[in-house]
């Protein structure tokens, strides 16, 4: 069940891109949440799968398995579902809040990639997703604003 759980549905088994991989369905999932629900409900589900990301996460690394392995991509759902709460969801948010994020994930700039560095077990997995997720968010917001402008 965890491993089911931390690559999302078996998405991080992918064999080429499990990340881009687990971000598509994430993408998917999210904005049907968005559809069906709402964008208060996506935040609360990105909050709720932190906590259970961090949990499961520090288990499997405890039980022996790799520090940010790539088949994890329970991150990047959590990642891209918080772009999507920031950015909202018209087609060009969401492929913005895609492009956006898989850039910052793949990249690490700044904060980004220093988390990804120095922060260990499931909070450091998460933390660089999470704040990649807030960026991309901010700048698809950011960058619709200014295509809706011209």
């Amino acid at each position: 069940m965890r491993r089911f759980f931390l690559t999302f549905f078996y998405s991080g088994l992918s064999p080429k891109a499990p990340g881009t991989m687990g971000s598509l369905l994430a993408l998917v999932l999210g904005v049907m949440i968005v559809n069906f629900l709402s964008l208060e409900t996506l935040f609360l589900a990105s909050v709720l799968l932190t906590i259970l990301g961090i949990k499961h996460i520090n288990a499997y690394e405890e039980n022996g398995g790799e520090h940010d392995d790539k088949s994890i991509v329970i991150d990047e759902v959590i990642g891209m579902w918080l772009a999507l709460v920031l950015s909202s969801t018209t087609w060009q948010q969401i492929g913005l809040s895609f492009l956006f994020f898989r850039l910052f994930d793949i990249w690490k700039p700044s904060i980004i990639g220093k988390i990804d560095r120095n922060v260990k077990g499931g909070l450091g997995v998460i933390g660089d997703d999470i704040v990649a997720g807030l960026l991309a968010g901010i700048c698809s917001a950011g960058v619709y604003q200014l295509l809706t402008l011209v």
